[in-house]
């Protein structure tokens, strides 16, 4: 594997991996935050690049392949960014004896706007998710997904063509805390005894025990966060997804919170479904509609009503639920980008694990890296190199290139379309072939 990576990294001039220590980058400045959300990119931008575990560094280096040609085809000569790597889980335990160690932590600080590869979760037990730790380490309160159909990708629906969604999963607060004990714990104990005794209420003493905290400032934030976009960026609709049937005092509570951010900071632009009687049953032209779907509910309703969802707020559980099924409609993880956002900095991510049979195969598809980086220009005011992106991998699949993953659930009548299927850095460097060249 190490062999096949340094040749991948050989032929990318811009980038800084670790080196035994880590030392001021070479060239560029890091992006600065002159308020919350309000960014100073400079044109010679140090992005940090954390490698990730099992496929990741395959995919990580195809993406600032596309990343760079981008860049140059848009910009010229007058915008370039040095890629800083920095270590975090297996190879950083490795080599500095912790999968997230200080230092680490330290120069993302500094950075605050970096690529991170997947890395590796335990199911089940060992150490806790590391992508859940940075998230909450930098307050990256929202996580981003856009989830739109491509022409040639597989998919099981008749009109694919009618996803377009963007999902606002809310990323500090419900059960991802991790605030929960085994069992057999003497807190779980603790907890069931206090339960017991000053609530009035029983549990099973062979039950484990997790806390589920939604709070009204974590859900209005990312309530502003997502009606803001919709509203500058045109779009139709925010649904809020929730339980709230059944959890009233946490998912419920986060649909009611949410709806008073819409009345009482965007009244002007947005409309509720309560409310659409008094226009006809139709949304008044330049307004957002406003309304609410259960879970479950929504979760089928976007296999049988597709096009009537736009953009969806979620608290964390139901958005990670939601976010993978919308993926599927569309090609699946491989094709799916997400981006983490606060109000000091940001972490572009695909969605996918690391699927750690493909490791070294050139096998998995870079689509979802390759577009995490569309979505981290486009959040820093490189709209030009983000459009480039998103054309270029458009083109590719139009023009018949495919990676297996996606040649694999294609029926026969679809794979009709299939000119070539490409590994990993090939398809990387048909993306960045087209850019140069046909955009």
């Amino acid at each position: 594997m190490s062999d096949y990576l340094e040749k991948i990294k050989a032929q990318i001039p811009n980038i800084q991996p670790f080196a035994g220590k880590y030392a001021e980058p070479v060239e560029g400045s890091y992006i600065t935050y002159t308020g919350p959300g309000q960014l100073k990119v400079p044109d010679k931008v140090v992005i940090g690049y954390i490698e990730g575990d099992g496929t990741g560094p395959e995919v990580a280096y195809a993406a600032i392949k596309v990343a760079n040609a981008a860049v140059e085809r848009a910009y010229g000569k007058s915008r370039r960014v040095l890629w800083y790597e920095v270590l975090v889980g297996s190879k950083a335990e490795k080599i500095l004896g912790s999968r997230l160690p200080d230092q680490s932590v330290e120069v993302l600080k500094k950075i605050r706007v970096f690529l991170k590869a997947p890395l590796e979760t335990p199911v089940g037990g060992g150490f806790r998710s590391l992508n859940v730790t940075l998230r909450q380490i930098f307050d990256l309160y929202a996580n981003i997904r856009p989830v739109k159909y491509f022409p040639g990708l597989p998919s099981p629906l008749k009109r694919p063509e009618s996803v377009d969604l963007v999902i606002f999963r809310e990323n500090t607060e419900d059960v991802y805390m991790g605030i929960e004990w085994p069992w057999n714990s003497p807190e779980a104990a603790k907890v069931r005894e206090f339960l017991r005794r000053e609530l009035k209420v029983d549990i099973r003493d062979d039950a484990g025990i997790g806390i589920k905290p939604i709070s009204k400032f974590g859900t209005q934030r990312i309530a502003r966060l997502a009606l803001k976009f919709a509203v500058e960026n045109k779009r139709r609709v925010v649904t809020i997804m929730h339980k709230g049937n059944i959890q009233k005092y946490t998912e419920g509570a986060f649909r009611d919170w949410a709806y008073e951010v819409a009345k009482n900071e965007f009244r002007d632009h947005v409309v509720l479904e309560e409310e659409l009687a008094q226009y006809g049953g139709k949304v008044p032209p330049g307004k957002i509609l406003v309304n609410d779907r259960i879970a479950d509910n929504m979760l089928q309703q976007l296999l049988t009503r597709t096009g009537e969802y736009d953009v969806i707020l979620a608290p964390n559980l139901n958005g990670d639920y939601v976010s993978d099924e919308a993926a599927g409609l569309v090609g699946g993880l491989g094709v799916a980008p997400g981006i983490d956002v606060g109000d000091w900095g940001m972490m572009a991510e695909p969605v996918h694990g690391t699927a750690p049979k493909y490791t070294g195969k050139n096998y998995v598809n870079p689509t979802a890296t390759i577009l995490a980086l569309e979505l981290l220009f486009r959040f820093i005011g490189w709209r030009e190199a983000a459009d480039l992106i998103t054309r270029g991998v458009s083109k590719a699949y139009s023009e018949g290139y495919f990676t297996g993953d996606l040649a694999r659930q294609m029926t026969d009548e679809e794979r009709k379309v299939v000119k070539e299927v490409l590994g990993t850095q090939e398809f990387a460097e048909k993306v960045a072939e087209i850019i140069k060249t046909e955009l």
